[in-house]
């Protein structure tokens, strides 16, 4: 079975790589010292564009057609560290093609900083959402007193422009906010990263600016969850938190760095069950785990994407007729840590649920 996923994930690759073609721009625009990588082979898939530099792919159907959400890397000559301030992204361009391997389009910049009435800087990892016969732009962006909260904007079309409320959302924090349609109709916002994301200095929803990360024997810190309101622009209810157990119900430990949550949540679903997909940061995996509600508690599978060549991973999982994708990033491009691509890969689910893991190297 490795050896079948590995062909049909080199297929795309190949189709892929000719995705750029019709763009008609300069590749690498953002920096001079790309590198264009002499050793494809061992990809399994190629970069969807190669003009911009990508990451933190959030992708979506709407209107049959494949949109993704993704950061908007650029070279800024800030000094890599651990709370991510060289990834300055200043605006978002979302892509969109027909099919996986079918021609990407970049619809140019939907959203800029400059026209964020409470920004800050960095606007990192995007998601978005249609209700109400519109479409949503869920971002994170740290206002003018340096904080991370979660901003929303608002489009008659799914590719933008995108017209940003004049503040973020009433109890938002943090970063990397994903939003999940129910079967239901109702919506939910997943969100929250440790470190850069300031995560750990959320405690019962409140604001503590000295909250430290977990020492190795304490709980890791959670992931975050609310329901969104009517509006789609404010939460229905306060904050929760989201539990990843063990086979046994048992919390993880910092120390548990493989399993833990780090950042990068994604919800989806499949037959029936929630799968709560994210990543673990300094150990590089994208892990899964399935629960019986959007709420969770969430039992940890395993995981669903082995590291990528970069320090970051951020993914999205799609269905699109009848066959399921994961989008991911990785630095195949420049090989620098916050010059990235995103990718995209088939995925394949066991017969009892599980998903066998993605190799993104050979």
């Amino acid at each position: 079975m490795k050896e079948k996923i590995i062909l049909l994930a080199s297929a795309l690759a190949a189709i892929a790589s000719c995705q750029d073609a019709g763009s008609g721009k300069t590749p690498a625009t953002d920096s001079a010292e790309v590198k264009t990588g002499t050793e494809k082979s061992k990809y399994v898939s190629q970069p969807l564009v190669s003009h911009i530099y990508t990451a933190d792919p959030s992708a979506h159907v709407f209107n049959g057609r494949i949109y993704i959400y993704p950061s908007h890397d650029t070279a800024t000559g800030t000094p890599e560290n651990d709370n991510g301030d060289h990834f300055n992204m200043m605006d978002y361009h979302i892509l969109s093609m027909d099919s996986v391997g079918g021609k990407v389009t970049d619809h140019g910049v939907a959203l800029h900083i400059k026209d964020i009435p409470w920004a800050g800087r960095q606007l990192w990892a995007p998601d978005a959402a249609f209700a109400n016969g519109t479409y949503y732009l869920y971002f994170p962006l740290k206002d003018k007193q340096d904080v991370f909260r979660i901003g929303v904007a608002t489009s008659k079309a799914p590719e933008g422009p995108f017209v940003p409320e004049k503040e973020p959302i009433k109890g938002s924090y943090s970063i990397d906010p994903c939003v999940f349609k129910d079967d239901n109709g109702s919506h939910y916002i997943y969100f929250g990263g440790i470190w850069g994301g300031q995560l750990q200095r959320w405690n019962n929803n409140k604001y503590d600016s000295a909250g430290q990360l977990r020492k190795a024997d304490e709980l890791a810190i959670l992931p975050r969850v609310a329901k969104l309101g009517a509006d789609m622009k404010s939460f229905a209810e306060p904050v929760k938190e989201i539990k990843i157990v063990d086979a046994g119900g048992n919390l993880f430990k910092e120390k548990d760095n493989d399993k833990r949550f780090f950042e990068a949540a994604w919800m989806h679903k499949y037959k029936g069950r929630y799968y709560f997909s994210y990543s673990t940061g300094d150990t590089h995996n994208i892990n899964y785990a399935i629960g019986d509600s959007p709420y969770g508690p969430f039992t940890y599978i395993g995981v669903l994407l082995a590291p990528v060549e970069g320090w970051t991973n951020h993914h999205s999982i799609i269905e699109k007729d009848g066959k399921w994708f994961l989008f991911y990033h990785d630095i195949e491009l420049s090989g620098k840590t916050h010059l990235r691509n995103v990718k995209v890969a088939p995925l394949i689910y066991n017969e009892d649920g599980t998903i066998q893991t993605i190799h993104s190297q050979k």
